[in-house]
This record gives structure tokens, sequence and C-alpha cells, in this order.
């Protein structure tokens, strides 16, 4: 049984998207749904909140998906936070780089919310 009661934090520099993916989490019944735009600002909510699961895109200003993911795997306090990156750049060379850190998962855009919502629960398990 999933606990709903876990906080996820969505990192994406646009807002529908970041909308999109809080809607669905909240209709799944997540109720702790933080949001950054970028990664530093993720960052900062990291620091300040008790994260269970990070789902962020990969291409943002200031700091990108996959420099947010090297800085989580390396920090001994948040390494082990379940990681979900989404990219429309399914490219060889970055899903290489994302599995070297350890992502826990992969959402390729477009995606469907049932693509998410699958990508979620295993997720947090």
């Amino acid at each position: 049984m999933i606990e709903l009661n876990r906080e996820i934090l969505i990192v994406d520099d646009t807002a529908v998207l970041r909308n999109i993916m809080k809607m669905q989490l909240q209709r799944m019944g997540f109720l702790q749904i933080y949001e950054a735009q970028d990664g530093r600002e993720a960052m900062k909510i990291l620091h300040a909140q008790k994260i269970d699961l990070v789902i962020s895109d990969w291409n943002m200003p200031v700091m990108n998906g996959f420099e947010l993911l090297r800085e989580i795997r390396a920090s001994e306090i948040f390494k082990e936070i379940p990681f979900i990156m989404v990219t429309a750049e399914a490219t060889q060379a970055r899903i290489s780089m994302a599995l070297q850190l350890k992502v826990d998962e992969l959402i390729l855009k477009p995606f469907t919310l049932e693509i998410l919502e699958r990508k979620i629960l295993r997720g947090i398990q």
C-alpha cells in the first residue's frame, strides 16, 4: 500500500507542466506537494522540507535537472531520495548520464497521465 502522506517536489521551469503533475498527484491522493522552477530553488526546498520524491525536468535555466540530480546524489543528506527525471531528449547519452547518477525513473515527453502515475508509484515504493 502506498503512503499518501509523502512529500513530493516537482521541479520544472514551465508552470503549466508543474500544474499538470500537481493535479495528477492530488488526484492520486498526495497532499504535500512543493514546486520549484529550477534546481537551485529545488535545493532550497530540500533544505527546508523533508522531501520523499523529486520529479524534475531536465532542461531548465539556472540549474538543470541533471545538475540537480548530481547535487542530490553527492549529498549525504539527500542521496537516497527517489528521483524521477522528465525529458524530451531521449538520446542514449542523456539516458546514460542519468543512469550513472542512479536516476530512479525516466519519463519521456510527451507523456500520458497514466505513465506519470505509474512512474510515481514505482518511484515512491
